[in-house]
């Protein structure tokens, strides 16, 4: 997550409301498959690997960036997608944002899944955003893998420059035209769903976004309630790549496990760890490697992604 909107995010986390027990939208015929957690860590795994191997960095305009959507893009082509990388220019640098749809479903009636592949300069971004990114490539693999034909077209977006002010969401949001924005019925955002230190955090879809956000954060909300899991609501505002999206109407919804806004002592009575600590002490900063993760909220997010699609798109 962008660095400019950290103040606001710690006031909005602050102050988050508990989510209230909302009647779970309906359970889809086909079940989501519980997503191993030990493959998200694997994607985690390579792009560690990929950063260390390019300056400890995986940013905008460095060569970890591109390694990073080349080796995603490698999985999907293996796995059946359609591919293709939507190249934009910010800071005189060359950006790519990565989109791949899954064969089949009704191209009228879209729900994308999308979360942003850079890092910051001063490290590789395990965490933020590389949980999200990870994850949802686990989930999208998990489609192909079970044979899951949904009746809505499903389509995944890795973003670029997202840390310097979500400018690869942006820019693909701009290129579409009227239509194709209305083709778009969902979008979920998924950033830093890892936090050493997490809270389990569900977009507040009454908070200025579009009709159709409720809807979204119910699902998620759900999700969370199938493993036992209590949430609260953010207040995400402007804070990640969903903006493009809500600025466009389209209804939006997201999980967070909190970025470097403190833990109260009620929410580590709730969900574990350490209150008067950051969410994630590593945030943007070059410690924010394969050790800077919590496995449990990283499957615990996996496996509530996997849930809301399944159920979405079915």
């Amino acid at each position: 997550m962008r660095i400019l909107i950290a103040l606001a995010a710690a006031l909005t986390v602050a102050g988050a409301t508990t989510a209230q027990a909302a009647a779970p939208p309906e359970v889809t015929a086909l079940a989501a498959p519980n997503i191993n957690v030990a493959n998200v860590q694997a994607h985690l795994n390579q792009f560690q690997s990929i950063a260390n191997a390019n300056g400890g960095s995986r940013a905008h305009g460095r060569p970890g960036y591109l390694a990073s959507v080349n080796w995603v893009k490698g999985k999907l082509d293996a796995a059946g997608f359609t591919t293709r990388v939507q190249s934009f220019t910010y800071n005189g640098a060359t950006g790519y944002n990565l989109i791949a749809d899954y064969p089949g479903g009704d191209l009228n009636n879209v729900v994308m899944l999308g979360g942003h592949l850079d890092s910051v300069t001063s490290g590789p971004g395990i965490n933020d955003n590389g949980t999200g990114s990870a994850s949802i490539l686990e989930v999208a693999l998990q489609m192909k893998a079970t044979g899951f034909q949904p009746t809505k077209h499903v389509r995944f977006a890795w973003w670029g420059a997202e840390e310097l002010g979500l400018r690869g969401s942006r820019f693909y949001v701009n290129s579409l035209s009227a239509a194709d924005k209305s083709r778009i019925k969902a979008y979920l955002n998924f950033d830093m769903t890892g936090s050493p230190n997490p809270g389990y955090f569900v977009y507040d879809g009454a908070d200025g976004q579009p009709a159709g956000s409720v809807a979204l954060q119910q699902r998620l909300q759900a999700g969370f309630t199938t493993l036992n899991v209590q949430t609260e609501l953010v207040k995400v505002g402007g804070r990640s790549d969903h903006a493009a999206f809500a600025a466009a109407n389209i209804p939006t919804g997201g999980t967070f496990t909190g970025a470097e806004q403190t833990k109260t002592t009620a929410q580590a009575r709730k969900w574990g760890g350490t209150a008067g600590q950051a969410f994630d002490r590593c945030y943007h900063r070059s410690c924010d490697t394969t050790s800077n993760v919590n496995a449990t909220a990283l499957d615990r997010n996996a496996d509530v992604i996997a849930y809301a699609l399944w159920a979405i798109a079915a």
